[in-house]
C-alpha cells in the first residue's frame, strides 16, 4: 500500500514540474455521404477543431488512430492528415466494430498528443452526427446500475 501511494507521489511531482506525459484526444464525425472526397473533408474538419480546441502542435502528436463505421470504404481517414502537411506522425486505420444499431458513415479519431495538461483539460470533439456519442458521466453511472441489476 505504501509503494503504490508512493509511486502516485512521484508521478504526480513528475507532473507538476511541468515535463509532457502523452494524452488520448478523442473525436468523431459523421460524413455527409460515402465518397473519397467527402471522408477526406469531414475528417479534415474534424482535425481542425481538435487541434483548435486543444492548442495541439504536430510536432507534440505521437500517433493517430482513425476508424471508420463499415459503410466508409472509399478512403484512409488518415489521408487527410498527410495532406495537412502530417507527414512525420504515425498513422493508422481500421473499421470499428459493426456493433447493431451503430452509428453509419462515421469518422472516429484517437490523437496520441504529447502535453504537459492534465487529462481533465483536454478537450474531446464530436460533431455533426457524432455529437451523441460521448454520454455524460451521469449517464454512464446510469447504464453501469442498470447493467449491474441485470446480472444480479
Amino acid at each position: 500500500m505504501q509503494a503504490q501511494s508512493r509511486k502516485r507521489s512521484r508521478r504526480a511531482s513528475f507532473r507538476r514540474r511541468g515535463r509532457p506525459v502523452c494524452r488520448g484526444v478523442r473525436g468523431a464525425t459523421t460524413v455527409e455521404g460515402t465518397s473519397r472526397e467527402l471522408i477526406l473533408t469531414a475528417t479534415a474538419e474534424l482535425l481542425e477543431r481538435m487541434v483548435q480546441a486543444n492548442g495541439i502542435e504536430t510536432e507534440d502528436i505521437a500517433s493517430a488512430i482513425f476508424t471508420t463505421s463499415p459503410d466508409l470504404t472509399a478512403e484512409y481517414p488518415a489521408l487527410a492528415a498527410r495532406l495537412m502537411g502530417w507527414r512525420d506522425v504515425a498513422l493508422l486505420c481500421g473499421h470499428e466494430m459493426a456493433v447493431p444499431g451503430g452509428l453509419e458513415r462515421c469518422v472516429r479519431i484517437l490523437l496520441h498528443w504529447n502535453t504537459t495538461l492534465p487529462a481533465s483539460d483536454v478537450e474531446h470533439v464530436y460533431i455533426h452526427g457524432a455529437s451523441n456519442l460521448r454520454p455524460d458521466r451521469e449517464e454512464l453511472d446510469q447504464l453501469r446500475r442498470q447493467l449491474e441489476r441485470k446480472t444480479r
